[in-house]
């Protein structure tokens, strides 16, 4: 007898308990291969492909796009090729396996990797990457008159057609476009828009459409709502605020008297900000010390640079990063974390280097990727990694390890035109140090009046690990940096 293997929902980063099923990439009745996506799952952290690690037949999909899924709960169900039956009412048939004539198949999936390697996909670490050998195959099964579905609770192989070539990648194609639309992302964020691929002018190589192509066509006309997906009547769509709903005459809250007009469910990023803010508030003693600062030789030293080098000049936060992390050094209190063991007990956990957070505003929410040893890299180096985090983080594909590994956390709110937060440490973190808008003020240099570059610089520290001397100390040393650079640079 065949055995059927079950592929359980893995941790899909460090700690994560549960996933939302965003898309199935194959259907019952597929034959995998080990290391084929099998299905696009929205962690608390990023948005992922699940790759197979069995090779077969699908018997069995555990779920339906929008559910949330336990970690170690069944995923799929894979049966080895050739032993699935198929259930056709009163008769039971042994499944047909035919080859598919795989040119097309196999030109996409060259182009999908060519595109995770560019970093526009993410593929699950420790499970491999796509590709692998052989023909891509879909089992066949004879059609019996009357067959309506399994009477015993067996899995049902529907019939298909030698000449259907909606494999997961080409699920989307538009005519005359081999490929046009590869990226499950991509597919998902058209349907859900309403996006008619077919009017869409890819800028990827040879025609492919991009996230960016189909975020254009969808900003003109932006539905206020998201549309409903079988099985699944309350998705939210990316980018989407809330979750509209039309309210019914007798949906009128208690409290206020007015009619509800929509219930957001909070889940992925947002669950997880809530839960960790919650947390931080909760159990860390914050303080906070702010100062304004004179910017404007930090700007003129950078319009200086860029007259030299029009594109490769760092931006300002990538110098002020740079302070940051020097100073870090000076005052390594406010990079650890605080821990407590099973009796109670707390202790401070230094660290010997410093993975700096940028904090970053995406459709799905806040989200703070790090730069891994950021203490060991330049101003230009941070830049480019600032940028390169930026960019994977709004489009969904940080790591979980990209994600999860700060040590301090730098939050440039001033893009958003505000001038100074108190913001909420990112717990386990112990600081976060916050940037308000650079705007002309009146100022006073060797004791007269001028208009100045001036800012305002936030630190939110845990009082338990360092007094305010310490967290002052250290801010003072970051404006330091921004209002004489030159001097301090030297020294880095």
């Amino acid at each position: 007898m065949t055995e059927t293997k079950v592929f359980l929902l893995p941790d899909l980063g460090e700690g994560l308990t549960e996933a939302e099923l965003v898309n199935w990439l194959v259907a019952v009745g597929d034959e995998i291969r080990v290391d084929q996506p099998i299905a696009e799952v929205e962690t608390a952290k990023s948005v992922v492909e699940v790759p197979s690690p069995y090779a077969g037949t699908v018997t069995v999909l555990h779920g339906e796009p929008g559910q949330t899924l336990d970690v170690g709960k069944p995923l799929i169900s894979v049966a080895p090729v050739g032993s699935v039956e198929v259930s056709t009412g009163s008769t039971t048939e042994e499944a047909v396996v035919e080859p598919v004539q795989t040119p097309l198949v196999e030109a996409a999936a060259n182009a999908y990797r060519e595109e995770e390697k560019a970093g526009s996909g993410n593929v699950l670490i420790g499970y491999g990457t796509p590709g692998g050998e052989g023909q891509s195959r879909r089992t066949r099964a004879p059609r019996k008159a009357g067959s309506a579905g399994s009477s015993n609770g067996s899995p049902v192989v529907k019939p298909v057609e030698t000449q259907d070539m909606d494999l997961s990648l080409l699920r989307t194609r538009v005519p005359g476009k081999l490929g046009a639309v590869i990226s499950p992302l991509v597919r998902r964020m058209a349907r859900e828009h309403g996006v008619d691929l077919g009017a869409v002018h890819g800028s990827g190589d040879s025609g492919l459409i991009m996230r960016r192509d189909v975020e254009a066509a969808i900003l003109p006309t932006r539905p206020l709502t998201s549309q409903a997906r079988p099985g699944n009547p309350a998705v939210v769509a990316p980018g989407s605020v809330t979750e509209p709903r039309s309210p019914e005459p007798t949906n009128v809250d208690a409290r206020t008297g007015l009619s509800i007009s929509s219930r957001t469910p909070v889940r992925g990023v947002r669950k997880t900000v809530a839960a960790n803010m919650s947390r931080s508030r909760a159990e860390i003693p914050e303080a906070t010390v702010w100062v304004d600062v004179d910017a404007t030789a930090l700007v003129e030293l950078r319009a200086g640079l860029k007259k030299s080098d029009q594109h490769g000049t760092p931006g300002l936060l990538a110098f002020i990063a740079r302070f940051v992390t020097a100073g870090l050094k000076r005052f390594p209190e406010l990079n650890t974390r605080i821990e407590t063991a099973a009796g109670g007990a707390q202790e401070i956990v230094g660290f010997a280097g410093i993975n700096l957070g940028v904090a970053a505003q995406t459709d799905r929410g806040l989200v703070v990727p790090s730069i891994r040893n950021a203490d060991k890299l330049s101003a230009r180096e941070l830049d480019a990694e600032i940028r390169r985090l930026t960019a994977v983080a709004r489009d969904g594909k940080a790591t979980p390890e990209e994600l999860g590994s700060g040590t301090f956390t730098l939050n440039n709110y001033g893009v958003f035109g505000v001038d100074g937060s108190a913001a909420i440490i990112n717990h386990p973190e112990v600081a976060i140090l916050g940037v308000g808008r650079i705007m002309d003020k009146p100022w006073v240099v060797d004791g007269e009046l001028a208009v100045r570059k001036v800012t305002e610089l936030t630190l939110t520290f845990d009082h338990r690990v360092c007094d305010g001397g310490t967290a002052a100390g250290f801010l003072r040393f970051v404006a330091d940096g921004m209002e004489n650079p030159g001097a301090v640079l030297a020294d880095l």
